[in-house]
């Protein structure tokens, strides 16, 4: 395996490095987020190890600038920050795993074990309705050659809903997609969010891309223009 580490922590840098090149792997070492980008660049390494917090460019921008460019090289985010929202920012942004500082040797290995099983996998493909489009890796949306700004939240409902194009969704399958497993408030959030989708995706295009079937759910279709 050959791995790029970017780690500003110089001694925990060595010691990752020295466990696994002792088990026969190549690892390459950058202190801070520019050279780590771009010897992230050169498409030399089957795994890449970022550090969140990092001079420079933050591990995060590392990452977009990657995905943005093409890059599918599996990443593994290594910080010492812990929370939900964290590691939601680094899956959307394309992270492949997330692990928590401090962290057992053995399960780094495991997780790198399973990225590279990961490795031949495709990149996620653009999902497209008519001409929204939505593109998983970079966490952008676009309606036509219009960008349209989206939080993580309505993000993960227009994702789940152009992902199922055509199907009826209910509101307990999007929030069991988008929202955590343990949610156990208001089932009706969902509406409110829907509702924040169709004023950026449909009302200043004068566009209908979602349908709502009252005590069903929603269905996502290519968008139809208002009737007068």
């Amino acid at each position: 395996m050959r791995l790029l580490l970017v780690e500003d922590e110089k001694p925990l840098a060595e010691l990752v490095r020295r466990g696994l090149a002792a088990e026969g792997h190549e690892v390459e070492i950058a202190h801070d987020g520019n050279s780590g980008l771009q010897a992230a660049l050169s498409g030399r390494h089957d795994v890449l190890v970022l550090d969140i917090m990092l001079p420079g460019l933050s591990g995060y921008r590392i990452l977009q600038h990657l995905r943005e460019r093409g890059v599918w090289t599996p990443v593994l985010m290594l910080t010492a920050k812990d929370g939900e929202y964290d590691e939601a920012d680094a899956f959307d942004l394309g992270a492949d795993d997330y692990l928590t500082k401090p962290f057992s040797f053995v399960v780094l290995r495991a997780r790198l074990r399973a990225l590279l099983r990961r490795a031949g996998e495709t990149a996620p493909s653009v999902l497209r309705v008519g001409d929204l489009s939505l593109d998983p890796a970079t966490h952008r949306v676009h309606r036509g050659d219009v960008e349209i700004s989206l939080t993580p939240r309505e993000f993960g409902v227009l994702e789940h809903l152009m992902a199922h194009t055509g199907q009826v969704v209910t509101k307990t399958d999007i929030l069991r997609s988008v929202w955590d497993a343990h949610y156990d408030g208001e089932v009706n959030v969902v509406e409110v969010y829907v509702g924040y989708l169709r004023r950026k995706i449909d009302t200043p295009f004068g566009t209908r891309s979602i349908e709502t079937l009252r005590g069903v759910g929603y269905r996502m279709s290519e968008p139809a223009a208002p009737s007068a």
